[in-house]
């Protein structure tokens, strides 16, 4: 019998010399250790549910009404009769299950066992908030969770995103610009965001933009893709990671000494690998730079909930533009924040002073739109997450002080970790870690690994000795000569407890 053999074939060898180091060969090998038994501690991407967060309640009660809306009925039967004394509760009359209703005659409920007293409470059931709001949502969504929904997103979706821009911007006073809903795409995250724009911005071979080093890899990758040109921008380390007007000049006039056309300003705040949280004075030389030189911004800003600290504070890009005419493209997500839902792909793109395009009639939003339609519409279940994002529960709602108290304790929780393993770095020799603590990283430098070794040798021998699976530096670029690795702060506290004294003595025996 003849075996034919596999066919070669020629690919696009820009997506062949994508590198995108968080999903790299430090992960690979961590799958293989697990699939050999090996306990993996992973480490590499800002996955919180993976590594044992908890959902938040209120998002998780509304999901599985509107996926399953016969519940919202049933929940609301169960209820009067609970209410009724039927189940058990404040209106029973000579114990649960009396009168016939469900229970009685022995049943389940009778006596105090299941559904009696001492069993069944008023929190135990959905609060009529978050049943109103579920029956209200699908009223909206019109045709339900399994139907497509308009390429952008559902119209009452973008109003309440921009809704949220106006509240967190000030919108009210006059200074900001109203967010407009038709400038709003809901995305699958806000990576599918961020491929729009750059998928449009790079025309040509020639055509760059601007990203932080060290940045997140999607960029990079996005930019190789499309066949452009990264455009490289150090952030000053010892300075906190500090963005300097003075080194973006030079950046982008050495880029045009060289004919690349620079398009755009990509800015990751608060910063991905690094952490680092923009003052508003920083950002308006951002603005300011891009307007000068005629760039458009690309704000990353999923991270905006993960600032810790009480001086800590949150500055968009979207208020500090103001009436300028720059154009901004601002991004969030659902997967980071105190949320963590990354497996709901849900994200936002907000257009502000969308340009036109040359020699047509249309402008950069008719073109997300194209996209977006080619795509059909992003998931329905990462829409819903999206609106609940910005849609909060309000004070005098019933799930407000659950909803708190879980988003406090979660935001606490990962400053608290983040101090514990920052604490570690100061009994592991020759490591540095700069800057305030933000997003979900931490970025140290490693300033005594062995000669002939670098990052990625490093962060593997600590992957095989420890289970402790991080990203090395080379993977986000950095200055030359330096190195570093990414660790995401999200295992539980019992885990870096345990994992931590064996990763400090990893490390000073490597070294030396």
């Amino acid at each position: 019998m003849h075996v034919k053999a596999p066919w070669d074939m020629t690919v696009n060898r820009r997506i062949l010399e994508m590198e995108y180091a968080v999903r790299g060969p430090i992960p690979r090998r961590a799958a293989e250790l697990k699939q050999r038994g090996r306990r993996i501690i992973p480490c590499n991407l800002g996955n919180p549910q993976a590594l044992g967060q908890q959902p938040i309640s209120f998002y998780r009660e509304v999901l599985s009404l509107v996926e399953y809306p016969v519940r919202i009925g049933r929940e609301r039967r169960l209820k009067a009769w609970f209410n009724g004394g039927a189940l058990g509760g404040p209106g029973a009359h000579g114990g649960p299950g009396a009168h016939g209703g469900p229970g009685a005659h022995g049943g389940p409920g009778v006596h105090g066992g299941p559904g009696g007293r001492g069993g069944l409470e008023q929190e135990d059931f959905h609060s009529d908030f978050v049943l109103d709001l579920s029956e209200r949502y699908l009223s909206q969504m019109e045709t339900g969770m399994g139907a497509y929904s308009d390429s952008s997103g559902p119209r009452f979706i973008r109003e309440a995103v921009a809704d949220f821009i106006d509240r967190r911007d000030g919108a009210d006073t006059g200074a900001v610009p109203r967010s407009d809903p038709d400038q709003v795409f809901i995305t699958n995250g806000a990576s599918e965001a961020v491929r729009y724009v750059i998928d449009l911005l790079i025309d040509d071979e020639s055509d760059g933009i601007m990203i932080p080093i060290p940045q997140y890899p999607l960029y990079s990758a996005a930019i190789k893709r499309c066949g452009g040109v990264q455009v490289d921008y150090f952030l000053d380390e010892e300075s906190g990671w500090a963005l300097d007007r003075d080194l973006l000049e030079s950046s982008l006039e050495e880029a045009r000494r060289r004919g690349v056309a620079v398009k755009a300003i990509v800015v990751i705040n608060p910063g991905n690998p690094t952490g680092a949280v923009l003052a508003e004075e920083t950002v308006r030389d951002v603005v300011a730079f891009a307007g000068d030189n005629g760039l458009a911004i690309i704000a990353d800003e999923v991270y905006q909930e993960n600032v810790y600290g009480a001086d800590a504070r949150f500055v968009s890009f979207a208020r500090v533009l103001g009436r300028r005419d720059v154009p901004l493209f601002s991004v969030h997500s659902t997967s980071k924040g105190f949320y963590g839902e990354c497996g709901h792909r849900g994200g936002y793109l907000e257009i502000r002073n969308a340009p036109r395009i040359r020699n047509t009639g249309l402008s950069f939003t008719d073109l997300v739109l194209k996209q977006a339609s080619v795509n059909i519409c992003s998931n329905t279940v990462g829409q819903l997450m999206m609106y609940l994002l910005v849609n909060p529960p309000p004070e005098n709602a019933e799930p407000y002080r659950r909803f708190t108290n879980e988003r406090r304790t979660i935001l606490e929780d990962l400053h608290e970790k983040a101090v514990m393993i920052r604490s570690g770095f100061d009994q592991m020799e020759g490591v540095s870690c700069f800057g305030r603590t933000g997003a979900m990283y931490l970025f140290p430098r490693l300033d005594r690994l062995p000669e002939g070794t670098n990052d990625f040798d490093y962060c593997m021998a600590l992957l095989e000795r420890t289970g402790l699976v991080t990203v090395n530096g080379e993977g986000f670029g950095q200055q030359p000569g330096t190195s570093h690795l990414r660790i995401a702060f999200l295992p539980p506290r019992e885990v870096i407890e345990e994992v931590l004294p064996k990763w400090i003595a990893f490390h000073n025996t490597y070294v030396n």
